[in-house]
């Protein structure tokens, strides 16, 4: 079922741990892989004002059922107070490819 799969996604202010992040959750196999993407600029509202940022973009895949083990890894190395940790379903992909998620990730 394509729903199964989905791809998750966070921010964080320094290259160093988004590849923390990445190597992390792909060598627990809690993700089947993770990209790096930036650095990318950030608005965003923050205790009452908007704020501006140079971050970095991890993004996921890995399988609905192991969103709860991969927030938790995130959150973990994350240094953010509120990390954004957001998961959208993957609707189409090719067979071979979401075969290959589901192989690589914790049964």
């Amino acid at each position: 079922m394509i729903t199964e799969y989905i791809q998750v996604f966070t921010t964080v202010e320094k290259r160093e741990d988004a590849e923390r992040i990445a190597s992390t959750v792909v060598k627990k196999r809690v993700a089947a892989c993770a990209q790096i993407v930036g650095p990318i600029r950030s608005t965003y509202w923050w205790k009452g004002k908007v704020e501006e940022a140079e971050e970095w973009l991890v993004m996921m895949k890995t399988r609905r059922g192991l969103f709860s083990s991969l927030e938790k890894e995130i959150k973990a190395l994350h240094p953010y107070e509120v990390p954004e940790i957001i998961a959208l379903p993957i609707v189409a992909g090719s067979a071979p490819y979401l075969e290959w998620i589901q192989a690589e990730t914790k049964k």
